[in-house]
């Protein structure tokens, strides 16, 4: 049972050890056929591989691989890797510094670092993959038992059994009723896929180990052949829920617990602290952190100068076709709803006729109101270019929700619930939604509350890395055109 625990650390020790061999071919290339360390004398090139051993050594103690945890995502592992290579390129040169080695390392360790990243790169996705096939063959894989029959604990089966890669095997469950209603059917607004199509999902019944009483009786004869042990009981037997959980410290098992439905409020709510009270809220919102604000600010200001540079080359260009194939002025301008439900004017190439229907109609797939170059236009996002002006002003941020039209904020603020809560951060030029299927036309309803449930994920889990994720798949479709994108 504690088999698979084992096998994560023999995972990572194995990758941290290929980190290591990884470093040291670089170096032995380094050295050998290229004349970056043609003077260096013998024992200064010994000196200077030895600190970059112990460079990553000490890296590795704070940035060690994260590619054997059964849920992680790409953009932790890419952050993961620059800050092994950025740490351990630093301390190889304080360490060169501090022994007084009268050699120039600073460009080389660049160079080394820029390879070794790479490097790391391409041996972190086979690593990946190569863990993945030996859990999706049953192999480090992790056991997991339910206690109760409180419907809650679904949502907690699709989360560890939506991937077979993670490695989990659910037992079954120990509860004094039978589970009944987990094989409901879900709606689709329970559950909406990327592709915009609702899902219904069938949970197959899990098979009934027994009662609590003898989950108890194995905990304490050590029977339980389970890694993690997930409880909805209820609050009121609190002093049968501490029983399990000292049982299972114990012996070495996990214990998640997960509040029943039927003690909840109907809401979700995210833990706070108000001075020294504990306090709850509705909505999780990173960019309330001051600093935080500064540090998206920053990087939007530094972001949209970066791309209006080139506009400016294009923009003649752009100017000039616009001109010949649409009489009218070039750009677009159009209020949308924006931070805190305010609304601001918001600019983009012309793609379309002039119209009477610019404000209240959506574009459609083959809406015979866009020219040529504009259908090019919306299908490249080139006509969205303009916004990073938006974003310089502050009205915009480089990555958010992205804002809708006053008639659509009207319309769908008394249809969805929770449709205002995305207001509570800065629109942006692009969004979570969008790069997870969830763009252009929204002919359905299920299709915006789809959008908005993105539109507040995004914000209850902003960073930074996320925002360059999001603008790495935006700029994709420059070039790959998204079939949504009409």
């Amino acid at each position: 049972m504690r088999n698979n625990y084992q096998s994560n650390n023999l995972i990572k020790g194995a990758v941290i050890l290929a980190d290591f061999i990884l470093l040291n071919i670089i170096l032995l290339i380094f050295v050998k056929f290229t004349p970056l360390m043609d003077g260096w004398s013998r024992v200064a090139t010994k000196i200077f591989i030895l600190m970059c051993n112990f460079g990553m050594v000490l890296a590795q103690i704070r940035f060690s691989t994260i590619v054997f945890q059964r849920i992680v995502k790409a953009s932790d592992m890419l952050q993961r890797i620059i800050m092994l290579v950025m740490a351990e390129s630093l301390m190889t040169y304080l360490l060169m510094k501090a022994l007084s080695v009268r050699v120039a390392v600073g460009k080389k360790l660049l160079m080394i670092g820029a390879v070794l990243f790479v490097v790391l790169l391409v041996s972190r996705i086979i690593e990946r993959y190569a863990v993945r096939r030996f859990r999706i063959i049953g192999r480090n894989s992790r056991t997991v038992t339910f206690v109760g029959n409180d419907q809650e604990l679904m949502n907690v089966y699709k989360e560890l059994t939506a991937d077979p890669t993670t490695g989990y095997r659910i037992n079954g469950y120990y509860a004094d009723a039978e589970m009944g209603e987990w094989t409901k059917t879900l709606t689709s607004d329970d559950h909406i896929t990327a592709d915009n199509k609702p899902e219904k999902t069938n949970l197959e019944e899990l098979p009934k180990l027994g009662t609590v009483a003898d989950l108890i009786k194995k905990l304490k004869n050590s029977e339980l052949a389970a890694d993690e042990l997930y409880v909805s009981l209820s609050r009121r037997d609190k002093s049968l829920i501490r029983q399990i959980s000292r049982l299972c410290d114990q012996r070495v098992v996990r214990f998640f617990y997960v509040p029943v439905s039927v003690e909840s409020i109907g809401i979700s709510l995210k833990r706070e602290m108000l001075n020294d009270m504990e306090v709850f809220t509705t909505y999780a919102n990173p960019l309330e952190n001051p600093t935080r604000r500064l540090v998206k600010r920053t990087f939007d200001i530094i972001m949209s100068i970066l791309f209006l540079i080139p506009i400016a080359l294009l923009f003649p260009f752009i100017y000039a076709i616009i001109k010949i194939q649409s009489p009218g002025p070039v750009f677009f301008k159009q209020q949308r709803t924006g931070l805190d439900g305010k609304s601001f004017t918001m600019l983009k190439f012309r793609s379309m006729h002039v119209n009477d229907d610019a404000d209240k109609v959506q574009a459609t797939e083959n809406d015979p109101r866009k020219f040529p170059f504009g259908n090019f236009m919306r299908k490249s996002n080139i006509d969205e270019f303009p916004q990073f002006w938006n974003v310089l002003r502050g009205d915009m941020s480089i990555v958010g929700p992205r804002p809708h039209m006053l008639a659509h904020t009207e319309q769908y603020s008394h249809l969805i619930d929770k449709y205002m809560v995305r207001h509570f951060v800065k629109p942006g030029v692009t969004g979570w939604a969008q790069v997870t299927g969830f763009r252009g036309e929204t002919k359905e309803l299920w299709q915006m509350e789809g959008r908005v449930k993105r539109d507040i994920w995004y914000m209850e889990n902003w960073s930074l890395w996320l925002d360059i994720q999001i603008i790495w798949m935006t700029a994709k479709t420059v070039f790959i055109h998204d079939n949504k994108a009409y």
